[in-house]
């Protein structure tokens, strides 16, 4: 049985380090468009992103394994990794299951080089709203920002 955990801010450094980890191996399997180099440069930015996002949430197995997690800012979906052998187990799937219907996410950015991510959250009810050519810090890594496909009122 899997479980999850919110941590909380200040967060400790090996939480942190084992996360990094988690997300080094994501991004391994799943980027194929970054270099090493892009994977050295990101990853400082990233630890310090998993130091300072409001809500982060883990999801661990029985043993207490990190299987991923994912970290919100407001209604925004801003990050969800996976360790490569969690992959295709429905772990992304109950972690954005409760991230929209418990924290109210409504919105993230995918990778448009990620077409498994991409599809992923196209079959889990999110549209593509827009394309931008650069991330958000200004790599030539297009985004495509995505929004939760809202239900019609009843009766339409």
């Amino acid at each position: 049985m899997e479980y999850l955990q919110e941590l909380v801010l200040p967060r400790r450094e090996d939480d942190l380090e084992e996360l990094l980890a988690v997300w080094d191996s994501s991004v391994r399997a799943t980027h194929g468009f970054l270099t090493e180099a892009d994977i050295v440069m990101l990853t400082p930015l990233v630890r310090q992103g998993l130091r300072e996002i409001p809500l982060l949430h883990i999801l661990r197995d029985a043993q207490g394994t990190k299987l991923g997690f994912m970290g919100t800012d407001g209604d925004k979906l801003e990050m969800l990794f996976l360790r490569p052998d969690a992959r295709g187990r429905g772990f992304g799937r109950r972690l954005l299951d409760f991230a929209v219907k418990e924290l109210g996410i409504r919105r993230l950015d995918v990778n448009e080089q990620n077409p498994a991510a991409l599809a992923f959250y196209l079959h889990q009810g999110f549209q593509v709203t827009e394309r931008s050519e650069l991330d958000d810090m200004g790599n030539s890594w297009p985004l495509l920002r995505m929004r939760l496909k809202e239900a019609p009122p009843a009766g339409i």
